[in-house]
């Protein structure tokens, strides 16, 4: 019987078994080894670096790729206009940053990779059941907190708060030879690919493009991508790699769950994700270090006491949602692009 078990090793659950007390007997579970990297833009944003300094963490120079870009292109194909913008983002190597963080982890956690969660049953009042399934051999293990850090897909949510319905996109991203000439962060909208965005971006070697695209038609939706970004002048070389995966994207304020009764949520898992510009890592590590803080100070009440810490989170999600309802809309896109506001003059 474990104190707690973590199913996921992304930033989440990574940083909350981290911080969890050594009273405590925790198990922590990931499906890979070392992270393959997560189908995101691999951009740091402001918010991000601002937890890890929280944690006093500095990252090392190999999560970094080049070049480090200070502004992004906005390119509105609806309406044929763009822009450009300041921003503070770290450009970084995704995977290598999911690895480092899993590096912190102390021993006293064990972990088991390779292991995937196939089913979670609630024994009684006071413990869960997990069927794990390692390289083919099945196992059962029960633990007394559950915790679901294991994204979009996430068992723990499917299993027991299904009725938090969430709307969920599958991300798509392919690896170019780079041929651009000129490196740069792209964030692109298009109401005939995707009522969401979609990106592009320098990293290293390689030009990297990808959006969020509804679940039907989603690789028709990235083919019609790249085909316009080819038209509107953008040129790169042959493709290396595909990727996908699912991502949320918290549309309404019950998408947010922190859960119940021994059975949390954590991150991207508990809704917690930007629907603006889908950036995931600030949310994942903020809400794994409130729910350590509830979880630490004793195991009674965890709920409760997880719900009310996160309440800056859920009220900033709301912020994002106001945001994500005039980005996503043609026509006032269109006006603030125009307005010029805050908009950087490109040479």
């Amino acid at each position: 019987m474990y104190d707690i078990a973590i199913i996921g090793l992304g930033p989440a659950g990574a940083t909350l078994a981290r911080l969890l007390d050594k009273r405590y007997t925790v198990i922590a579970i990931d499906k890979k080894k070392s992270k393959a990297g997560k189908c995101c833009g691999g951009l740091l944003s402001p918010d991000a670096q601002r937890a890890l300094a929280r944690f006093n963490i500095c990252l090392q120079k190999d999560v970094l790729v080049d070049p480090q870009i200070f502004s992004v292109r906005v390119m509105d194909l609806d309406n044929h206009i763009e822009a450009f913008y300041q921003r503070f983002y770290i450009n970084m190597n995704r995977a290598k940053f999911d690895d480092f963080l899993i590096s912190l982890i102390p021993d006293r956690v064990e972990t088991c990779y390779n292991t995937v969660c196939t089913r979670i049953d609630k024994e009684d009042y006071t413990s869960y059941s997990m069927e794990l399934k390692t390289n083919g051999v099945t196992r059962t293990e029960t633990a007394k907190i559950i915790i679901g850090a294991d994204g979009a897909n996430s068992i723990v949510r499917n299993t027991f708060y299904g009725n938090h319905k969430i709307h969920r996109y599958i991300s798509i991203q392919e690896w170019y030879e780079d041929r651009t000439n000129s490196p740069s962060y792209s964030c692109i909208f298009d109401k005939e690919i995707t009522d969401s965005y979609c990106w592009a971006i320098s990293k290293d070697q390689y030009f990297v493009l990808g959006g969020a695209f509804p679940v039907k038609d989603s690789g028709r939706s990235f083919e019609a991508l790249r085909e316009k970004i080819k038209k509107s002048g953008i040129s790169f070389g042959k493709a290396v790699k595909r990727e996908g995966c699912f991502v949320c994207v918290n549309k309404r304020l019950t998408g947010t769950c922190t859960g119940k009764n021994g059975a949390y949520l954590a991150g991207e898992a508990a809704g917690m994700i930007s629907p603006s510009s889908l950036e995931g890592i600030s949310y994942a590590m903020e809400s794994a270090r409130k729910l350590a803080e509830a979880i630490n100070e004793n195991l009674q009440d965890v709920g409760r006491r997880y719900f009310m810490g996160t309440l800056g989170i859920r009220i900033k999600i709301i912020f994002k949602i106001m945001k994500m309802l005039f980005i996503s809309n043609r026509i006032l896109r269109k006006i603030i692009m125009k307005s010029g506001v805050k908009t950087i003059r490109a040479f």
